[in-house]
């Protein structure tokens, strides 16, 4: 489940200072990035090493299950199998897929967790960036994509590959899930004031330790400017995602080629979308609807925000400038408006 750097969107990070209690930290690795948990007023009986212990245990499920880079994990393990071998998969698996598949459903095979060979075909892989993939090459891969290409029973949680080459990837979705279930084990600890984040999908509870909402920022996705505040969200008990698709890309002969495939075409995303915040309750459902509204695009993603009950903040080029949009849901997270220096 491991991504490159360049390959996560424009982070969230908190912004502001003045404190008015002290907050603990913790932090560590999993899925190839880092998490970072702030909270404070916890139970006197909890210990900092048991809240420690909690989320590193709801991470190891989900890496158990989900880590396409690991060979033992519930999804390598599928990934690998011949056509038509029936295998069980464990419940957060079922449940994640199950997710998957709605938001697949939702917007037509936009949202496709099956895309990866395809990404991998067109350089954005392990391997990185080779040469151009032909025509051909997309074509006959473009056959093992899509969830037609898998039978199963959530019941049972049996599934079956038709192609043995068809794979499914939960990197747009699995980050978020992971960032639910330890939050959960927060909440039945006790802990009802924290933010949680995994490699920029953050799950906000309670009040921040300045006594409001928590304030995160939104990064301008402007090259050359990373690290720099495009604007701002404040924000309580839901998570939030964004995706973007300035940091991972190519071009050759003139032309960009992004790293986010449309998995109804089997060629790069070409709009003039560059970044999606999605704010949602559940992380998961942020996390994964950040990477389908980025594939569908502006007037798209904006309609089907409202269909789903989605705070969305749109980031779109204009010609040398950056212009954004915003539905009603998330207008009453947002604290600034667009910040200076967001032209080239």
């Amino acid at each position: 489940m491991r991504r490159p750097a360049i390959a996560l969107a424009f982070l969230l990070f908190v912004v502001g200072c003045g404190e008015s209690v002290e907050a603990e930290k913790l932090s560590g690795g999993i899925f190839g990035t880092t998490w970072n948990l702030t909270y404070y007023d916890a139970p006197e009986n909890v210990s900092s090493e048991q809240i420690r212990r909690a989320v590193v245990d709801a991470f190891a499920v989900v890496d158990d299950s989900m880590n396409h880079y690991r060979p033992d994990s519930t999804i390598s393990q599928l990934n690998a199998l011949d056509a038509m071998v029936v295998f069980e998969v464990d419940w957060d698996f079922a449940l994640v897929f199950n997710t998957a598949f709605d938001i697949h459903t939702a917007t037509d095979g936009a949202y496709d967790p099956s895309v990866s060979p395809l990404v991998n075909l067109w350089g954005f892989g392990p391997q990185g960036v080779t040469d151009m993939p032909s025509q051909e090459a997309v074509d006959a891969l473009a056959s093992v994509v899509g969830l037609e290409e898998f039978a199963w029973d959530l019941s049972t949680r049996a599934f079956v590959k038709k192609h043995p080459n068809s794979e499914l990837d939960f990197s747009s979705i699995a980050k978020g899930y992971a960032v639910d279930l330890a939050s959960d084990e927060l909440i039945e600890l006790g802990v009802s004031n924290f933010m949680l984040e995994v490699g920029g999908e953050i799950q906000t509870r309670g009040v921040s330790p300045r006594g409001d909402l928590w304030r995160l920022a939104v990064e301008n996705p402007i090259p050359g400017a990373a690290g720099g505040v495009y604007t701002a969200i404040s924000v309580t008990d839901v998570g939030v995602a964004t995706s973007g698709d300035y940091r991972n890309f190519f071009v050759q002969d003139g032309v960009r080629y992004s790293h986010l495939i449309d998995p109804r075409t089997s060629q790069p995303i070409e709009h003039d979308l560059v970044s999606v915040t999605v704010v949602h309750p559940s992380t998961m459902i942020a996390d994964a609807w950040a990477t389908a509204l980025m594939v569908v695009g502006t007037k798209e993603a904006l309609r089907l925000a409202d269909v789903y009950d989605l705070g969305v903040l749109l980031i779109s080029r204009d010609g040398s400038q950056l212009v954004s949009s915003s539905n009603a849901l998330m207008s009453k997270w947002l604290t600034t408006s667009r910040g200076e220096g967001d032209t080239q």
